[in-house]
């Protein structure tokens, strides 16, 4: 398995979207130095760029493999919300055919990185000219993708098949934030994947709420959920 071809800055990135990516040493550093330190200095100077590119790959392969057991990707036009640096969506891309990819992200880092429920949803890791890049380094074509700032640019109203949101809708900010948006591109057929502390809540939004993956290791508790059947007349 060859890694991602990445930079220390975008190894920086996705070290702060993935802190499970991190070295015990630097984690160790986190709780001792506190949030701003380590955003702006630990993650920045103390860090392994190769290791942090290896360990990321694997995740993506790891969250891939879990996820293609429930769902066919191929030929899907796949929106994904707060992806990150989009390492999911290169090995789906690599491992499929004719799928398009649209990208809800911020563009910004925060001072203090933290992590866990943002009721403002104020928190972000993330550069988008450097997640293009990194997209174009690692083999994806840039008729392949779309890219939207959250805070900037209007979001592409449009049907999609998937709609994709691991450990960021509903698990680091509420649902309502994109329910509006949400209401006006969601088909019967969108299915929609992503991380959250209460599955049982879009029972009320969903035809179906099937649990395809539990988590105990992560930030608090969380269950994986595919949803589909959405419920217009809720809106």
């Amino acid at each position: 398995m060859n890694p991602f071809s990445l930079d220390r800055e975008i190894a920086r990135l996705i070290l702060l979207q993935r802190i499970e990516l991190s070295t015990p040493f630097v984690k160790k550093l986190r709780k001792i130095l506190g949030r701003y330190i380590f955003t702006n200095f630990v993650s920045k100077y103390l860090i392994s760029k190769n290791l942090i590119s290896k360990n990321y790959k694997l995740k993506m392969l790891e969250e891939f493999n879990d996820l293609k057991n429930h769902i066919n990707f191929n030929g899907k036009k796949i929106l994904s919300i707060g992806a990150g640096m989009c390492g999911l969506e290169l090995i789906i891309k690599s491992n499929t055919n004719n799928c398009e990819f649209s990208i809800i992200e911020k563009n910004y880092v925060s001072k203090k990185v933290r992590y866990g429920w943002d009721e403002k949803n104020f928190e972000a890791y993330n550069n988008l000219h450097l997640l293009n890049s990194f997209l174009l380094n690692n083999g994806m074509k840039q008729k392949e993708f779309k890219i939207y700032d959250f805070d900037k640019d209007k979001l592409p109203i449009e049907s999609f098949d998937l709609i994709i949101s691991l450990y960021s809708l509903d698990y680091h900010y509420d649902f309502g934030f994109y329910k509006n948006y949400l209401n006006d591109i969601l088909t019967p057929q969108t299915n929609l994947i992503f991380d959250t502390i209460r599955p049982n809540y879009f029972e009320k939004f969903f035809d179906s709420v099937k649990i395809i993956k539990k988590q105990d290791q992560t930030t608090h508790k969380s269950c994986r959920v595919i949803c589909e059947g959405y419920k217009f007349n809720d809106k």
